[in-house]
Formats: structure tokens, C-alpha cells, sequence
């Protein structure tokens, strides 16, 4: 049964020519890898340019068209093809025609997303509170011995007035968390700000200490998500890249070639760009975020590469073939449209910059829905 045939079409046979196939599979890995490339190095190599820094707009609106390119991939592209190859009527109908084995296991695998995120998360947290602490006593200690830190009321004043900075940090991590609830809370924190500077003009070391020590807080949590969103993204993007890349490289038919020539370069070129612009936010090291990089631009080509070394002996439409392909599209389904929908459009469509934005909220959601749009109907071509 591994090696029957279950899909043999005439019209593929008829545009059959192994020659011709050979040389658009060069000029794919060549495209595709040149997209892929492309894509991921602008977030990367323009973070210090002002107009393609991660905090501008502009930034802002490519990522939410981006990300609903990587949305319609998940749902346009690679769920239906899971769908088609696990419903062929040349599988055994028990159990493949029995039960939605694709929509179960793209389930399953959006799920199982979630908790890898989950406990990434909290991985990197508890890693970043130890090294905070150890940070805290060490400054303390540095502070204590130099006689910065000088309480006129002994000891027990003494830590009065450090739990007393410890609570006015808390209250002024509060202030801002709260104040995000309107547009206008920003004025009024404002106020509230100048009012704690002058409550605590008298402390104004500690103040300042808690002041950076809060934000720090804040900063070093939102990193920790770009941290484990950029890794988990870039999983998911890298498992169905070697798929589509596999399914260019074993088909012997430029009909079938040229339209996903163009498919895939259009669609490495903005998942690239999300994931480089998810690696730039997590601030890694350079080495860190050009491994990160290339390891996703080369997996597309090397999955074609090693399609077109195996596509002498390899049968896509065997029923063995059509299972491990359907498995594994609905496995990378449920991990792009989890990615796509929690930490892309979720993460930024629901942040208070957008909601104070009246323009950035119209340009985002036009590129969102046009991002979207135009990478499902390439599926009427590929």
C-alpha cells in the first residue's frame, strides 16, 4: 500500500517533464531563500533605522499584515490540504472516513502550543525573578556598605522605610497598570506622578530606585513574551516550512511548480518578516538572533533540496505519504493559526496603543484583513 499510487491525474501526467521541473526547483530555492532572507533581516538590520524600528507604526501595520498572512496559511492553506489528504478515498475508511482526524489534531496542536507557551513563560520568569533578587541584595549590600542607604531612626526605621519603598514601588507599578484603562489616564497619572515625586521628595534616592525598578519590571516582562513568542513562533513556521518545501521538491510536473514558486516566496517573505520582528523585540544577543534568522531562511529550500534528492523513488499520493502529510499539515494548522491569533493579532489588536491610536487601529486592520486576503487567494493558483 506504501508505494500504490491514489491520485493520478492526467492532467499532471501530460505537464510531466523531469528536466524542466529540475531547473524551476533551482529557481525556487533560490527565491525562497532570497524571501526568507529578505524578510527576517529587516526587522533585524533596521531596528536602529527610525523608520523600521520595532516601536514605530509603520512597524506596527507591516506586522499586523504579516501576521494575517501567516493566519490564512494556517487556514486556507495548510488545513484543507491536511483535510484533502486525510479524507482520500484511497485511505481505509476506519478509520480515516470515520472521524475529522484533521480538525482533531490542528486542535491538539493549537493546544499543545499553549502550553509550551505557558511554561516557557513561566520558565523565563522564575529564571528572571532569581536574577533579579540576587541583583536586588547585591545593590543593597553595595548600598549599605558605602553608606548611601542612611536612616536617622536605627534599625527598625530602617526597615519601616524599606518596606515603605517597597510599597510605593508596588503603588507606582499600580498607577501605571491602571492608568492604561482609558486614553486619558495618561494625564491623570501624570498628576499622580508629580504628586508621589513630591510626596517623596524627602527619599528622593528610593524613589528614584523604585521609579526604574517598576518599569524595569514591566520592560522585563513584555521581554520574557517576545522571548517565548519569537521561539515558538519560529517552531511553528519552521515545521510546515520543511512540508511545503518537501512538496515542491518531490513533484516532477512545472504545472504544478511555477504557481507555488510564487506562493512560497511571497509567504516566506512575510512570515519572515514576523518572526524578525518578534527576535528584534526579544532583544536577543546578535549571534542569538542571526542563528535564530537563518535557521528559518534555510529550512523552506533544504525541505526542496531534499524533496528533489528523494523525488526518484518517493510517491506523494501513496496512502503512507498522504497520512504523514496530513498529520503533519494539521500539526503546523493549529500551531500558525494558535501563534497568529494569540500572540500576533491578540497581543497587539488588544494593547492600549491601539486603542489610543484612532489611525494606527484603520491601517492595522486593513493590512490585517488585506494580509489575509491576499494570501488566500493565492490558493486558487497553489
Amino acid at each position: 500500500m506504501s508505494t500504490v499510487s491514489c491520485n493520478d491525474s492526467p492532467d499532471l501526467e501530460s505537464c510531466r517533464d523531469e528536466k524542466a521541473a529540475l531547473i524551476i526547483k533551482f529557481v525556487a530555492i533560490a527565491a525562497i531563500l532570497t524571501a526568507g532572507i529578505i524578510g527576517v533581516a529587516i526587522p533585524l538590520i533596521g531596528k536602529k533605522r527610525r523608520f523600521l524600528r520595532t516601536d514605530t507604526n509603520l512597524f506596527f501595520a507591516a506586522k499586523a499584515f504579516a501576521a494575517g498572512v501567516i493566519l490564512a496559511t494556517g487556514f486556507v492553506h495548510m488545513l484543507p490540504d491536511a483535510t484533502s489528504a486525510l479524507s482520500n478515498p484511497c485511505l481505509p475508511k476506519n478509520p480515516w472516513s470515520n472521524f475529522p482526524f484533521s480538525g482533531f489534531i490542528a486542535m491538539m496542536a493549537a493546544l499543545g502550543t499553549l502550553l509550551a507557551d505557558f511554561l516557557s513563560t513561566q520558565y523565563y520568569e522564575r529564571k528572571h525573578e532569581r536574577q533579579v533578587q540576587a541583583a536586588r541584595v547585591d545593590s543593597f549590600d553595595l548600598a549599605s556598605e558605602s553608606g548611601i542607604v542612611q536612616v536617622a531612626g536605627g534599625k527598625e526605621d530602617g526597615g519601616i522605610h524599606i518596606v515603605g519603598m517597597h510599597a510605593h514601588a508596588a503603588q507606582h507599578r499600580h498607577n501605571h497598570a491602571t492608568g492604561t484603562e482609558g486614553c486619558e489616564g495618561q494625564l491623570s497619572e501624570g498628576g499622580s506622578h508629580e504628586n508621589s515625586h513630591s510626596h517623596a521628595h524627602s527619599h528622593s534616592h528610593s524613589h528614584s530606585h523604585s521609579h526604574s525598578h517598576s518599569h524595569g519590571f514591566d520592560d522585563d516582562e513584555s521581554g520574557i513574551r517576545h522571548v517565548v513568542v519569537s521561539q515558538v513562533l519560529e517552531l511553528g513556521i519552521i515545521s510546515h516550512s520543511i512540508i511545503i518545501g518537501l512538496s515542491l521538491g518531490v513533484s516532477q510536473s512545472p504545472c504544478t511548480i511555477r504557481p507555488l514558486l510564487g506562493t512560497l516566496s511571497f509567504h516566506q517573505f512575510f512570515e519572515g518578516f514576523a518572526l524578525g520582528g518578534c527576535i528584534s523585540q526579544a532583544k536577543f544577543g546578535s549571534l542569538h538572533s542571526t542563528i535564530m534568522a537563518c535557521f528559518f531562511a534555510v529550512t523552506a529550500p533544504i525541505g526542496v533540496g531534499i524533496g528533489t534528492g528523494i523525488s526518484k523513488f518517493y510517491n506523494p499520493n501513496s496512502p503512507r505519504a498522504l497520512v504523514v502529510e496530513g498529520v503533519l499539515d494539521s500539526i503546523s494548522a493549529g500551531i500558525l493559526v494558535y501563534m497568529a491569533l494569540v500572540d500576533l493579532i491578540a497581543a497587539d489588536f488588544l494593547s492600549k496603543r491601539m486603542r489610543c491610536n484612532t489611525r494606527l487601529q484603520v491601517v492595522s486592520y486593513i493590512a490585517l484583513f488585506l494580509g489575509a486576503g491576499l494570501m488566500s487567494s493565492l490558493a486558487a493558483w497553489a
